[in-house]
């Protein structure tokens, strides 16, 4: 289901205005117009759903039809926040050729990736500038409007393995339970899915290398910082269905975790 991301929650009185590119993407592409409802993201991950008064003069203006309950605790009034049910998934990319890491972007964005932190790794293709960041931003909002993912991405800016395992360290001081996993096109020990997630993890980062994978060298650098080794499956994937591929199967893991994973 398509949800509008808001900026900024409604004023007390439940009312939003919205102005140009928003504007343009609700009154022009949607052709949202008076008496229309949408459905809506707030920063904290709530949906509540709006009606349009007016789209005059290129400021488009709604209400709520109910405020959600983190709403009303922010003005003040009865509710909490609704808790979590996912750990937060982070995504460390290797940096592929071309276009790939936009697709990639846009995938982790559709499958509620909570981070994204593309590095420069010994196959990679050269750095990508800060206009890149400003590009993938961008579909990452298209990408959450068009699924409805209540996670707010980010995409971190490049760097280099080194700065990337800096802040796996630092995730490890932050976290209880945290897993990072070590997508390889080689089995290097039989370990699973499952077998990794046992453990009720609190985050978890997921490590996937450009065109021909991860080299030796950064292979035990994974490795000594902990990161388990997984294979998928018995096929060499490209660079960007391996991100699609392993962020789905490790959700759908984790989405039915109640099922199998041992009670107490």
């Amino acid at each position: 289901m398509k949800r509008f991301l808001l900026s900024a929650p409604p004023n007390s009185d439940g009312m939003v205005r919205l102005y140009d590119k928003d504007y343009h993407y609700l009154a022009r592409v949607r052709r949202l117009r008076a008496g229309s409802y949408f459905d809506a993201l707030l920063p904290d991950g709530a949906e509540i759903r709006l009606r349009v008064l007016s789209t005059a003069d290129n400021i488009l203006i709604a209400e709520c039809v109910a405020l959600p309950e983190s709403v009303r605790a922010q003005q003040g009034q009865a509710g909490q926040v609704p808790a979590k049910r996912m750990p937060p998934i982070a995504l460390f990319q290797g940096l592929p050729k071309g276009a790939k890491m936009d697709i990639i972007v846009r995938q982790a964005a559709e499958g509620a990736v909570f981070e994204v932190a593309p590095f420069q790794s010994d196959y990679s293709a050269p750095r990508a500038g800060a206009d890149k960041i400003k590009r993938w931003e961008r579909i990452i909002r298209e990408a959450r409007q068009q699924s409805g993912s209540a996670t707010e991405t980010i995409v971190k800016p490049p760097c280099a393995l080194e700065d990337i395992l800096g802040y796996w360290e630092s995730i490890k001081k932050s976290y209880e339970r945290p897993v990072g996993l070590l997508f390889h096109q080689e089995p290097l020990e039989r370990g699973s899915f499952h077998d990794y997630i046992r453990g009720n993890p609190d985050f978890v980062a997921v490590a996937v290398g450009p065109e021909g994978g991860f080299s030796p060298r950064e292979v035990s650098l994974f490795l000594a910082a902990g990161f388990k080794p997984l294979l998928l499956g018995n096929t060499i994937l490209r660079v960007e269905t391996a991100a699609l591929y392993g962020i789905a199967a490790l959700r759908i893991i984790l989405l039915e975790s109640e099922s199998w994973m041992p009670k107490g």
